[in-house]
């Protein structure tokens, strides 16, 4: 049986979510936990072992990457990931409510320990069945990153080795696989052939 990709949400749907969590206990936690999917590309197992050292300067304060190790990647490919402006904002602010801790998971349960990775999978679930977005899994965020990052490349001036790099693939045959076509944007380039 095949099962079918995870959804590629549209921005209005990650907006939804994030207007979901505010003012909810953890709304800190929990928006860090979306926007490291859907603004980092991040799996729920890196989501998981992420800790403050990966995401603090050697001042403390949140820095403009984010480094994955390679104890906590897929299969050791660490790498590092210019941290998206709203993320960064979400971490300093959750970095703030948990008094600015140096060590430590950045997202922790509500025992103050580390969430698993089957828990982040089911934080998501949950949340996607209360906003009743079908086809949607934790790895929605991580394929909407790498769909997004594909439809954007040619204004950077990048290639899909970047995008490789940033989702920590070891093949680009990998990469190719979470990218979503766009039946109206084909239609737009045969136009303009």
């Amino acid at each position: 049986m095949h099962r079918q990709p995870a959804r590629v949400l549209k921005p209005e749907d990650v907006r939804l979510l994030l207007e979901h969590v505010e003012g909810r206990r953890y709304c800190e936690r929990n928006r860090v936990i979306i926007l490291l999917s859907f603004k980092a590309g991040l799996r729920a197992c890196e989501i998981s072992g992420l800790q403050w050292p990966m995401v603090l300067a050697t001042d403390h304060q949140v820095d403009d990457t984010i480094t994955i190790t390679g104890s906590i990647a897929k299969m050791g490919s660490g790498r590092r990931i210019p941290t998206h402006k709203q993320l960064n904002l979400a971490l300093r602010e959750l970095h703030q409510a948990l008094g600015k801790p140096s060590k430590g998971y950045v997202v922790q349960s509500q025992r103050g320990g580390r969430m698993t990775a089957g828990s982040i999978v089911n934080w998501f679930t949950t949340l996607y069945r209360e906003l009743d977005l079908n086809g949607c899994s934790s790895h929605s965020g991580r394929r909407t990153f790498i769909t997004l990052s594909a439809r954007l490349l040619a204004k950077t001036g990048g290639s899909l080795r970047d995008i490789q790099e940033l989702a920590g693939h070891r093949a680009l045959t990998t990469t190719e696989r979470y990218i979503a076509g766009d039946r109206d944007a084909q239609r737009r380039l045969i136009a303009l052939i």
